[in-house]
């Protein structure tokens, strides 16, 4: 796959997981922050005031699964992205959570994991 349709893939698939945290009630606050130390592709306010930042993989097949491609080393660089865009802030409630999108023809094949506290492998 290119890189440009990859990046059309990953895009529509952030868009899809933003309205995902949406419909339950979330209010987007930033999306595609980028810093020297790691990115952070959708950060969310839920309704309880928590901070939530979402790690969001999207697939166009099976092969190499989404959850999977978030390793503890990536889960640390969130992390690290995650401190810097807190400082400032007043003291909040965070989490970190990893939506796996699977292309399933107009629409995705969802899987949801909040509060990760480790990558895989």
């Amino acid at each position: 796959m290119s890189t440009p349709v990859r990046t059309r893939l990953a895009q529509r698939g952030e868009t899809f997981a933003a309205r995902l945290y949406q419909r339950q009630g979330a209010t987007v606050l930033d999306r595609n922050v980028r810093y020297p130390v790691g990115e952070l592709d959708i950060i969310v306010r839920e309704p309880d005031g928590t901070v939530v930042f979402v790690e969001v993989k999207t697939r166009s097949g099976r092969g190499y699964g989404g959850a999977e491609a978030v390793t503890g080393r990536k889960l640390a660089r969130m992390r690290r992205a995650a401190a810097l865009w807190l400082d400032g802030r007043p003291y909040v409630s965070v989490r970190f959570d990893v939506v796996a999108l699977t292309t399933a023809g107009t629409t995705f094949e969802v899987e949801c994991y909040e509060g990760v506290e480790h990558g895989a492998r």
